[in-house]
């Protein structure tokens, strides 16, 4: 989702040495070796935009060489961050919120999506709505976007966790513990959603709430430390223009994409269509609105913030939300913009 990726995924793979290659575009840097920079990340739709630009090497003309590192479970990425093991990575909003809030210097540095259904609770038909929680054995992922999902849901239906009997699962464990019989209640990300839904001919599971019903509260973001921007401008640009170039090809070759970002989800184009409905892409010239301060939409970063910070207060993940603006920097982005 502390809970992370409000809410951030796809059928993960185990982070055993498994990475994606992908030489980025950025301003000329130092003769002499290129530079190896790894961003922490999972599998998850919508990282779309990346998996084109690697498959198509739409950075061939960079200095820098960018390994995406997968991990199996989101919540090890802060970590790696903060000891230096991955150089950025790829989080949800309330992740970053977490870590900044224990004194970290992680700072988002540019949107990425939101869910808007591609994170979900699924259960057994009997199991109607989230009222229906109540003394339920349910699978889900800690200090994840599933915890801080689900913390939401109970929240907005006057329940808390001691109303539920919580079991620590990872998200793609999910899957198989319900098809099991063993878990009726599970919180996780597509493809998992999708599988579990299908099973018996999609007449055993259902979606009982998504991130369709809180849009823009599970926003994923890139990271980087302070220190980092600071000292490496140029790698934030590349991955920045990274997106933007591989989100530019979805639209204008959206059967070509698909294919690719199936490739990278083991899921078939046709697949991979059916879940980008569950996310949205930002377009660079919706950036700025992530950032609005006096905007009253859960898209922006203040009011998704306020609304994560008392959730992860009353869950005793924090004891002070920090400012908003202690939680991004989007100095490099604007640059961009501008030009």
């Amino acid at each position: 989702m502390q809970p992370s990726r409000v809410m951030r995924r796809a059928l993960q793979v185990l982070a055993t040495g498994l990475s994606i290659v992908a030489c980025v575009l950025v301003a000329p840097v130092m003769a002499g070796a290129a530079e190896s920079v790894k961003i922490g990340t999972v599998i998850w739709i919508g990282y779309g935009p990346y998996y084109v630009a690697d498959a198509l090497d739409l950075y061939k003309k960079s200095g820098l060489k960018v390994t995406l590192q997968v991990f199996s479970d989101p919540a090890l990425i802060p970590p790696a961050i903060e000891g230096g093991t991955v150089d950025g990575g790829m989080l949800t909003y309330d992740q970053v919120i977490g870590v900044v809030a224990k004194g970290s210097t992680q700072r988002v540095v540019s949107p990425i999506d939101y869910s808007a259904g591609g994170d979900a609770i699924v259960s057994s038909v009997d199991i109607k709505k989230v009222a229906d929680f109540k003394g339920k054995k349910i699978g889900f992922n800690p200090l994840s976007p599933s915890d801080f999902l689900l913390s939401y849901a109970l929240k907005t239906n006057k329940l808390t966790e001691k109303d539920i009997e919580p079991v620590n699962m990872t998200p793609e464990a999910i899957p198989a513990a319900m098809a099991s019989g063993a878990m009726p209640i599970g919180v996780t990300y597509e493809p998992s959603v999708s599988q579990i839904t299908a099973l018996e001919g999609g007449k055993k599971f259902h979606v009982v709430y998504s991130s369709k019903d809180a849009p823009g509260l599970i926003t994923d973001v890139m990271v980087f430390k302070k220190e980092v921007i600071k000292a490496k401008p140029e790698v934030v640009k590349a991955l920045i223009q990274g997106y933007i170039d591989g989100l530019d090809y979805m639209k204008k070759n959206p059967d070509k994409a698909a294919a690719i970002i199936g490739k990278a989800l083991g899921v078939s184009g046709a697949e991979v269509k059916e879940q980008l409905s569950g996310v949205y892409n930002m377009t660079p010239g919706e950036f700025s609105k992530v950032f609005a301060k006096d905007s009253k939409e859960t898209t922006s970063l203040y009011v998704s913030g306020a609304l994560i910070s008392e959730i992860l207060k009353a869950k005793g993940q924090i004891t002070t939300a920090p400012k908003t603006e202690d939680n991004f920097d989007d100095s490099i982005l604007k640059t961009m913009l501008k030009k």
